[in-house]
């Protein structure tokens, strides 16, 4: 397996593996999610991309793209950590775990002072991730269960840096932000919070 930097020319396999990832239940989940990916990559928000290759294809990628802190002293860039995509069938051999590194190797060579997410709480924890309510931070939305609002703080923060965590318009045009039911109350349920 081989990680590197995303190439323009990744373009189409890049969401072509979103699409496959994210739509091994629906479909129309996959397309949205590809859909909001090319959005971003289009736009002003993309901040780094890599993939992962088997046999010279790519099978695996992860995208890191700018948000902020609304702090009391001032709106504070940071970044986030989505979409993360491993190709259904090279699931579970280690391509996620080492596209999760990659980005927040890149993340950290951003000099940014955070890298947020929302997913698994034993998958991310287990990667470093922690909770980011216990460092002062609200999700977005009311939407994102608490335990799945996740961040790794990659330098020194001031003490003021806290607040709640602003993704950029894309993100809500594309209404992936979060869940909506019957999945946020199917994950509520999972993570004990009902």
């Amino acid at each position: 397996m081989e990680i590197r930097p995303a190439e323009p020319e990744d373009a189409d396999d890049v969401l072509g593996v979103i699409r496959a990832a994210f739509g091994a239940e629906a479909a129309a989940h996959g397309d949205r999610v590809a859909d909001l990916w090319a959005d971003v990559r289009a736009g002003e928000h993309l901040l780094a991309e890599r993939v992962a290759l088997v046999e010279g294809r790519v099978v695996g990628h992860v995208g890191v793209s700018r948000c902020w802190v609304d702090a009391r002293r001032e709106l504070a860039s940071a970044c986030m950590l989505s979409p993360l995509s491993t190709a259904p069938q090279h699931q579970r051999s280690g391509i996620g775990t080492a596209l999760v590194a990659a980005a927040v190797e890149a993340a950290r060579g951003l000099g940014l002072p955070l890298l947020f997410l929302e997913g698994s709480p034993a998958f991310y924890g287990s990667r470093g991730f922690e909770p980011a309510s216990t460092h002062g931070f609200e999700a977005p939305s009311r939407r994102v269960p608490a335990p799945a609002f996740q961040v790794v703080v990659l330098s020194d923060r001031p003490d003021w840096l806290t607040g709640r965590v602003v993704y950029p318009e894309v993100w809500w045009r594309h209404d992936s932000t979060g869940l909506r039911d019957p999945d946020l109350a199917a994950v509520e349920i999972a993570l004990g919070l009902t």
